[in-house]
């Protein structure tokens, strides 16, 4: 197994970690209600997929 033979000094490592970025949730607007939701998946607000309604799919805020 390779093993380093030096530290690796610090502004190298985070010139590598700079690279991890996080990708921006892509959105589309429900056909039904046009609120933003993500592709593929039923619509939080109003439950639609499809056309079809999904009533467990609505929003519901957690207790607790």
């Amino acid at each position: 197994m390779a093993v380093p033979k030096r530290k690796m000094s610090r502004s190298n490592t985070r010139s590598r970690r700079a690279n991890w970025k996080a990708t921006a949730v892509a959105t589309t607007t429900c056909p039904q209600c046009k609120a933003l939701t993500q592709p593929h998946v039923a619509c939080p607000s109003c439950g639609t997929y499809k056309g079809r309604h999904y009533g467990v799919a609505e929003r519901t805020e957690h207790q607790g």
